[in-house]
């Protein structure tokens, strides 16, 4: 059988933590935890973010021998992981 905090449990953790941090430096943590999830999800998306990251892509997968005409960077980027793949 599991514990899973009550309505009563979570305030009072919540006021030891306001305690403990402070509510302007509770607010910076959780700030900081928000951005930090952004940013994990932004990465993960494996979709550049910027042209230059697009041309960065572009140009390496010409250097790798990968034609990139007409295609999506989608495209070029899973073209570029199986040959690196093919390559281990």
């Amino acid at each position: 059988m599991s514990w899973s905090p009550g309505p009563l449990e979570l305030l009072v953790i919540l006021a030891i933590v306001i305690l403990i941090f402070g509510g302007k430096r509770l607010k910076d943590v959780a700030r900081g935890a928000g951005e930090a999830v952004k940013e994990f999800k932004e990465a993960s998306s494996g979709q550049p973010k910027t042209k230059d990251e697009e041309e960065a892509i572009i140009e390496a997968a010409k250097k790798m021998g990968i034609e990139t005409q007409g295609k999506s960077v989608q495209q070029i980027l899973d073209e570029m992981n199986k040959k690196v793949s093919e390559k281990k």
